[in-house]
């Protein structure tokens, strides 16, 4: 019996867990699972026949190397021990090897002296399959195995609770206004303009009035631990600008606020961001500026479920969406302001001004978050759904789960790990950090949350795909980065399986505030970020970002097909931010979709008309709609080109969709940024060609 290793992980009053050491099962994870092999000599010695239990019955191959025996053991399993129970016909020269996709396999045991026998291999990894590929045999006969047997790790599931770890800041109102600033400072010092680093944060304020400044680098999250925003005050700022990249916030990604309340010095409150900065339920007690210091290039972001008492002035942002909040005014708009369920949202404009104002938002849940209650102990808020919202949704009503619930983990844990919390029926909270995971973290119960903290993010390895949601109800993902990894993963996250088809309407799985990011950090590759299978998803606020800049970046080198593709039914989406990838950005199967806010850039990097053809189409529509379709409805989108490694590059249309009464797009627009680069048409053949120096758009109103 495995000795018991306890460590107790506290924070609040009484939380505590013990972890227990895993050891190697005894049980034959093969056993009766779907096998199949490379050859069979014959009827009489099927692949089946090598995990039956039955010693007496065997699998043999053709006379010819190589050969294999493969077994879907049906999940990921972490694999501790094979035993091969060879016939006299064996292997002289084989490999053992692991796969979550059965096509793309790592070694786990290698040998070019196979003993034959019953051969016991102690083994260390990760797979949904497992496979015994021979390329020597000791005889002119085939391979020949009796039996094959899999025995995977058994572990006591993990408990509930602990501690938030290193890379989580508290402050109470006990503590020095001094004292707090200078934590502030010091993170953002670290996190100003450390763009691809490893570091993660997270500011938390418990109930009370604070007198500081928190200037908000990358990686940074801070949020109020209150029921409700107004429970945190903050005298000061909670501020974003771009000084660290000479006044141009086009790069201020990665950063958030939420749950809070601001009474901003000077009565206006900046917060100068791009993608993946969100804003929510925050009270802002003023004014609310969008753009840097100078009015420098800003492009794109997002609020939810916030209040702010004045004005909120946009200045030189070029696009921005807003849901579900209470503003005193907004000043202006550039090319693509979209509300949706906004109490004081200017009227429909578009195209000048360019505002698409939607009046209700036609099915929400907000993000749950992290708070203390009364007694001090840490819970997570989960509010409850609403059909046709308006306005910010608190107090609000919806559902606390104590932290001793959720299995709190830290960057050191594994994918089986988590796996075995989540299976033991507990929720999941990611602390700020890095994880790798070299299988997929499976969420299989109804109604679970998973919530990260500071832009905790996960990074595959081995081709993984590093997160899978059932198709059941309720599930809630939050507030995480998938970074690809240098091997391809064919998904990022998939949300319920290839043809997946309940409904849940009653209770949809909700998506918000997680991106997808392949290369930037470091090389990276996936075919497609986000898969959503699941009828009546909500897509709350994503980026899936092909890096443009940083480390591993090239046509050749960070590639990637497709930010988003919808097959479920009855999706809605909302902030829908997708740039850079090679073929169509999003690509909607699903009916009556609805996607309100899409901002996009073309990949930059074609080398060349000819590199990137869609048959015989130039380049491909950043949203397409399939063929198939006969609903979906769209609202406020714009697509733009930035040629920059060739401007003769031309992209036929920005938005491609089926010619059907019932499938309508509303406000969209194409811009050539620069005159790198031409996109011809807007949607199918309607709109003329955004091209030209002036970076001037063209906006379809309707179509058709």
């Amino acid at each position: 019996m495995a000795a018991l290793i306890l460590s107790f992980l506290v924070t609040g009053p009484a939380q505590a867990v013990a972890q227990v050491a895993a050891a190697c099962g005894t049980a034959n994870a093969a056993l009766n699972r779907p096998a199949t092999a490379s050859s069979a000599e014959g009827a009489g010695t099927p692949a089946s026949a090598a995990v039956d239990g039955n010693a007496g019955t065997r699998w043999s191959s053709a006379f010819s190397d190589p050969q294999w025996l493969q077994v879907d053991l049906g999940t990921t399993q972490e694999i501790c021990q094979v035993v091969l129970q060879w016939e006299a016909a064996y292997g002289t020269a084989f490999r053992v090897q692991v796969s979550d996709n059965a096509s793309t396999w790592s070694d786990i045991y290698s040998t070019t002296t196979g003993t034959g026998g019953t051969q016991t291999l102690t083994v260390s990894g990760n797979g949904r399959y497992l496979r015994v590929y021979g390329t020597a045999r000791s005889t002119g006969y085939g391979y020949s195995l009796w039996e094959l047997t899999v025995r995977t790790t058994s572990t006591t599931p993990p408990g509930g609770g602990g501690d938030l770890g290193p890379n989580v800041h508290v402050f109470d109102p006990s503590m020095s206004s001094g004292s707090i600033q200078s934590t502030l400072d010091s993170v953002f010092t670290q996190m100003e303009s450390n763009q691809f680093g490893t570091q993660r944060h997270a500011l938390l304020f418990k109930p009370g009035n604070y007198n500081v400044n928190a200037n908000i680098g990358f990686y940074t999250s801070i949020m109020g631990l209150g029921r409700n925003p107004d429970d945190v005050t903050i005298n000061g700022q909670v501020r974003v600008d771009a000084g660290w990249f000479g006044g141009n916030a086009t790069q201020n990604f990665w950063r958030s606020a939420e749950n809070l309340s601001i009474t901003p010095t000077g009565g206006t409150n900046q917060w100068a961001v791009s993608q993946a900065a969100p804003f929510r339920r925050v009270h802002v007690r003023g004014n609310l500026n969008l753009a840097p210091s100078g009015y420098g290039w800003a492009s794109g972001g997002y609020i939810a479920d916030s209040r702010i008492d004045g004005t909120v002035q946009p200045y030189s942002q070029q696009q921005w969406f807003t849901r579900d909040s209470n503003i005193g005014g907004w000043l202006n708009g550039v090319w693509n302001m979209v509300f949706s369920g906004v109490a004081g949202a200017p009227a429909q404009g578009f195209p000048e001004p360019p505002y698409t104002t939607i009046a209700n938002s036609p099915v929400t849940r907000e993000k749950p978050f992290l708070y203390v209650d009364a007694s001090g102990a840490y819970q997570v808020f989960v509010p409850a759904l609403r059909q046709n919202s308006r306005g910010a949704n608190w107090p609000g009503t919806g559902t606390s789960i104590p932290l001793s619930r959720f299995y709190v983990a830290k960057p050191s844990d594994t994918a089986a790990t988590i796996n075995a919390a989540l299976a033991s029926g507990l929720n999941l909270l990611f602390t700020p950090g890095i994880y790798h995971v070299g299988q997929s973290i499976n969420v299989t119960r109804p109604d679970t949350v998973v919530l990260g903290l500071g832009y905790a993010t996960i990074i595959p390895d081995n081709g993984a795909v590093p997160l899978r949601v059932a198709d059941v109800d309720g599930v809630k993902v939050a507030g995480l980065l998938f970074d690809a990894g240098s091997v391809n993963s064919p998904i990022l996250m998939e949300v319920g399986p290839s043809g997946s088809g309940a409904a849940h309407a009653a209770n949809p799985i909700s998506i918000q505030d997680v991106f997808f990011r392949i290369g930037g950090a470091h090389a990276g590759k996936a075919t497609t970020s986000l898969v959503v299978n699941s009828d009546h998803t909500i897509i709350d606020h994503i980026w899936a970002w092909r890096g443009d800049h940083g480390t591993g970046i090239g046509w050749t080198v960070n590639t990637a097909d497709t930010g988003l593709i919808v097959n479920g039914d009855d999706v809605t989406a909302y902030g829908l931010f997708v740039e850079h990838y090679q073929k169509y950005q999003v690509i909607w199967n699903g009916q009556r979709g609805r996607t309100i806010f899409f901002q996009n850039e073309m990949p930059y990097d074609p080398p060349n008309q000819a590199a990137w053809m869609n048959g015989s189409t130039r380049g491909y529509a950043a949203y397409k709609v399939a063929d198939s379709v006969t609903s979906h409805e769209a609202w406020g989108l714009g697509a733009y080109c930035y040629f920059n490694v060739n401007p003769s590059v031309v992209a036929e249309r920005g938005f491609e969709a089926p010619v059907n009464a019932n499938v309508r797009f509303h406000d969209l627009l194409t811009v050539s940024l620069g005159g790198n680069g031409t996109i011809a048409h807007v949607i199918n053949n309607t709109g003329g060609p955004a091209q030209g120096t002036d970076t001037i758009p063209v906006k379809v109103v309707t179509f058709p």
